[in-house]
C-alpha cells in the first residue's frame, strides 16, 4: 500500500500538470519564444465530463479531461506540436462497492458432483482437498489466509455463468488496496486507486499524447523530405472500431472499451518518421515513401485491469485471476473429474511469468509504406511493418513428456504433461498489406478498403503441447461512405450512411471432435463484424442524432449506440448516448476448457482409463471470450451516457 507520502506526491503532480493545462491563448503568448524567427504558440484547451450509467453496476465512469493542444513554429522550419491530457474518474470512489476499495466480496464456487453435501462450496472450501473425500485435507497446500475469501468475484460472474464449467474467485479491488494477481501485463494490471483514476501521471508520462518537432526540407526537382521526431500516433488505417493496418500504435481499451475514438485511444510511442514525398509522374498525381522506427520501450493493449469498469474481453480478470492462482492457489469448480470444486496450491496452476520485452534495438519495431494517387483519383498504399504482438500469449510451461502412474491400478503411462500454468510472451509478428480507397460518381459513394497479411501471431490451441500454435492470418475490411437525403430526418441536409465488413481468416487452423465437445483453436477459422453508421445533421449542424450498429456474426452478439450531440454554442456541446448490447449465440461461445489436459485420472474425466487425454469438456472459461469477442464477453454491459465537452 502506498504510503502518506508517495500519495501527496502522486496528487502534487496530478494537481500541476492540470494546472498547466488550464492555458488560454493570450497565455500562449507568454510562454518562451524559442528563437527569434519563431511565432506566439497556438494553444487550445478542452474540458470534458463523461458519466457513465451502467445496468446492474451503477455508476461506471465519472472521468473529468483537460485536454491541450500546443503549436509553435520556432524557426529555420521547425515546428512543434503538443497534446497534453490529465484526467480523473471519480468512480473509484463514488461507487468503491462496485468497482473500488469496498468491491467483491466473499464468493461460492460451483461443485456440480453434489459430493460433501452441496452443489456449490465457498472459495477454499473445495471438496478435493477435503477431509469427506479419500483425497486427504490440504493434500496440494493450498492455504486459506494466504488467499482468503474476501473482495472476489467469481471469474466471468458479470457476462456468463459457470453452468458446469471451470471458474475461480478473482481479487477485484485497486492493488494498493489488495495486491493478489497484480501484475505488469504490458502498461497495466498493477494500479493503485490513483493509478486507476488518473492514469495518465504514471512513469511513462501518459498525459504528454504527443510531443513531437517536424520540419519539411526541400529537395532538388520539387521533391521533399518530412521528418517528425518524438512521441505521437502513427495512423495507417482508413477504418474505425477495428484495425487492420493501424497497428503501430497500442491501444487503450480500458477508457471505454472499442467505442472511443481510435485517435482517443491509441498509445502514443516515441516514434521517428520520415517521408520522402515524390511528388506527381507521369501516371501518378502523388507518390510518398514512409518510414516509422518505433525506438519505444514495447507496450501492450491496455486491455483493463480486473475490477474496473472496462476490461475488454474479460481477459484482464482472467490474466489477474491465474496470476493469483499461481503466488497462492486457490479453489477451481467443478476440477477433479470434471465435476468437483478442487484446491490447488501454489505454483500449481496459473499465469507464472509476464515476458515482456526488454528495450534493445532488435526490439524497436520498424514500418514502411508506399502511398500514391493514381491520375484517375484511387488513392492506395503498401505496407509494410516489423513489431511485436500487443496482445499477449500464454505458453504452457510444464508439457515436458513424463511418467505417470494411474492411482486406480498401479499402471505408467508416458503423457505430456499439460497441467495450466502459463508463461506470458508478446511474439514477434511480419505483417504485409495495403489499402485504397476511391469515387463512385454514379452513386455518390466513395469506397475504403484495407488488407493485410501476418506471419507470427499466437492462438490458443489445447491440440497442442504447448497449448498454443503460431498462425499466418489475413484480415481484411472494406467501407462504404455515402451522404444520402432521407427526408424523414432531414429535408435539407444530407445524412451520412457509412457501412464496414471486417473479415478475419486463420490459416492452418486446427480443431477436432472429442466425445464431449471440440478441442484445438478457440478462436473462429473465419469471422465477419459488420458496422453500420447512420448520422444526420438538423438545424444547421447543431443537433446531430447518430446510431451505430455492430454485429459479430460467429459469435452472434449485437451492439446498438445511439446518440445524440448537440452543439450549444460554438464552445460547448452536450451528447447524450446509449450502448446496448444483443447476444443470441451464448451456446456458442463454450469451447474446449482444459480441464482433461490434467495428466492425472482423478482430474480428468476419462471413461476410457487413458490417462492425460482430453475429452473436450467444454464450458465459457477460460476460451469462451475469444468467441464471443469484444462485443459479446461484454452484453450485459449496457450503458446509458452523458458526455459534456467545453472548448476555452
Amino acid at each position: 500500500m502506498e504510503t502518506k507520502l508517495n500519495t501527496g506526491r502522486r496528487l502534487t503532480l496530478i494537481a500541476a500538470a492540470l494546472s498547466a493545462t488550464f492555458a488560454t491563448q493570450a497565455w500562449g503568448n507568454d510562454l518562451p519564444s524559442m528563437g527569434e524567427e519563431s511565432s506566439p504558440w497556438q494553444v487550445d484547451v478542452t474540458y470534458e465530463n463523461h458519466t457513465v450509467h451502467r445496468e446492474h453496476a451503477g455508476l461506471a465512469k465519472f472521468r473529468n479531461t483537460l485536454q491541450a493542444e500546443l503549436d509553435k513554429k520556432v524557426g529555420d522550419g521547425w515546428g512543434i506540436h503538443s497534446i497534453l491530457r490529465g484526467s480523473w474518474d471519480g468512480v473509484y470512489r463514488m461507487n468503491s462497492s462496485e468497482y473500488g476499495k469496498d468491491a467483491g466480496g466473499p464468493i461460492m464456487l460451483e461443485n456440480i458432483s453434489g459430493v460433501g453435501g452441496s452443489f456449490s462450496v465457498p472459495h477454499g472450501g473445495g471438496v478435493v482437498n477435503n477431509a469427506t473425500f479419500p483425497i486427504p485435507t490440504n493434500a496440494f497446500g493450498f492455504n486459506l489466509t494466504a488467499n482468503p475469501n474476501e473482495g472476489m468475484r467469481v471469474l466471468g460472474d458479470r457476462w456468463h455463468a459457470t453452468e458446469g464449467g471451470v471458474a475461480f474467485g478473482v481479487p477485484v479491488r485497486p492493488c494498493d488496496v489488495d495486491s493478489r494477481g497484480c501484475r505488469d501485463f504490458g502498461g497495466y494490471g498493477k494500479d493503485g486507486i490513483n493509478g486507476l483514476e488518473a492514469p495518465e501521471f504514471n512513469k511513462r508520462f501518459d498525459f504528454i499524447r504527443e510531443l513531437y518537432a517536424k520540419k519539411t526540407f526541400n529537395l532538388a526537382d520539387g521533391k521533399d523530405l518530412f521528418l517528425k521526431v518524438g512521441k505521437q500516433q502513427v495512423v495507417w488505417g482508413r477504418t474505425d472500431l477495428f484495425r487492420v493496418l493501424d497497428v503501430i500504435n497500442p491501444v487503450d481499451y480500458s477508457r471505454n472499451n472499442i467505442y472511443d475514438e481510435l485517435s482517443d485511444i491509441r498509445i502514443p510511442m516515441w516514434i521517428i518518421q520520415a517521408e520522402y514525398r515524390m511528388g506527381a509522374s507521369d501516371w501518378m498525381q502523388d507518390r510518398n515513401f514512409q518510414l516509422v522506427w518505433n525506438v519505444d520501450q514495447f507496450r501492450a493493449n491496455n486491455l483493463g485491469q480486473c475490477g474496473t469498469p472496462n476490461v475488454i474481453l474479460d481477459a484482464g480478470c482472467f490474466f489477474r485471476g491465474m496470476a493469483n492462482l499461481w503466488d497462492n492457489g486457490g479453489t477451481v469448480a467443478n476440477f477433479a473429474g470434471g465435476a468437483l470444486a478442487t484446491d490447488f496450491g501454489p505454483h500449481q496452476l496459473g499465469i507464472r511469468n509476464v515476458n515482456l520485452p526488454a528495450w534493445s534495438l532488435s526490439n524497436t519495431q520498424l514500418g514502411a509504406k508506399y502511398e500514391g494517387v493514381t491520375m484517375n483519383g484511387l488513392s492506395f498504399s503498401l505496407n509494410a511493418l516489423h513489431y511485436r504482438s500487443q496482445l499477449p500469449s500464454l505458453h504452457a510451461f510444464n508439457y515436458s513428456p513424463g511418467e505417470l502412474t494411474n492411482p486406480a491400478d498401479g499402471s505408467t503411462t508416458t503423457v505430456a504433461k499439460k497441467m495450466i500454468a502459463f508463461d506470458m510472451h508478446f511474439p514477434t509478428v511480419n505483417l504485409l498489406g495495403g489499402s485504397m480507397d476511391f469515387q463512385l460518381p454514379s452513386v455518390g459513394a466513395a469506397v475504403r478498403m484495407e488488407g493485410a497479411m501476418t506471419w507470427g501471431e499466437e492462438f490458443a490451441n489445447s491440440m497442442r503441447d504447448e497449448l498454443y500454435s503460431k498462425n499466418k492470418v489475413f484480415r481484411s475490411v472494406i467501407g462504404f461512405d455515402r451522404p444520402t437525403f432521407i427526408p424523414f430526418i432531414s429535408e435539407t441536409s444530407a445524412t451520412l450512411i457509412s457501412a464496414q465488413l471486417f473479415y478475419q481468416h486463420i490459416f492452418n487452423h486446427e480443431t477436432q471432435d472429442a466425445p464431449f465437445g471440440k478441442i484445438g483453436m478457440v478462436d473462429w477459422k473465419d469471422n465477419f463484424i459488420g458496422t453500420l453508421l447512420i448520422k444526420g445533421f438538423l438545424r444547421n449542424g447543431t443537433l446531430s442524432p447518430q446510431i451505430i450498429f455492430a454485429h459479430d456474426f460467429q459469435a452472434q452478439a449485437t451492439a446498438v449506440a445511439p446518440q445524440v450531440e448537440w452543439n450549444v454554442s460554438n464552445d460547448l456541446k452536450v451528447t447524450l448516448g446509449a450502448n446496448y448490447k444483443l447476444a443470441e449465440g451464448r451456446d456458442r461461445w463454450k469451447f474446449d476448457d482444459c480441464r482433461a489436459c490434467a495428466p492425472y485420472t482423478q482430474f480428468s474425466y476419462d471413461p476410457a482409463g487413458t490417462v492425460g487425454a482430453n475429452y473436450g469438456m467444454t464450458g465459457m472459461e477460460p476460451l469462451g471470450r475469444f468467441r464471443a469477442g469484444p462485443i459479446g464477453a461484454a452484453f450485459k454491459e449496457n450503458d446509458i451516457f452523458v458526455r459534456l465537452n467545453y472548448k476555452f
